[in-house]
């Protein structure tokens, strides 16, 4: 009986730490909105440049992936991506902005 216990828990142990790849990846890049994980996901999945090996791992994670964005929809309702991207994002739109109300030189 003792000797499938550690084996029990490295296995739930492992499909823990697997669990919600995408949304943990999609939080920590500075992705916004909301369900980030599962948007990546979905998008893998769709695109053909995604390979025959990867998407059964991605279709596997999406449940996990969608679960753990719904708890974490608290964070993204309030957070403020403050990333070098939503930065970057932000002066391209201030400069598109400032370019179309000005005319050009003549």
């Amino acid at each position: 009986m003792m000797k499938n216990v550690p084996g029990k828990f490295l296995a739930g142990a492992c499909g823990f730490v697997l669990c919600g790849c995408s949304s943990m990846m999609t939080h920590t890049g500075g992705e916004e909105g909301y369900y980030p994980g599962t948007r990546a996901s979905f998008d893998l999945l769709k695109s053909s440049e995604t390979s025959w090996g990867v998407k059964p791992l991605v279709a596997l994670d999406m449940p996990f992936t969608a679960v753990l964005d719904t708890l974490l929809l608290p964070w993204d309702a309030f957070r403020d991506d403050n990333s070098v991207r939503s930065r970057v994002r932000q002066s391209e739109r201030d400069a598109l902005a400032t370019n179309s109300v000005i005319p050009p030189a003549p």
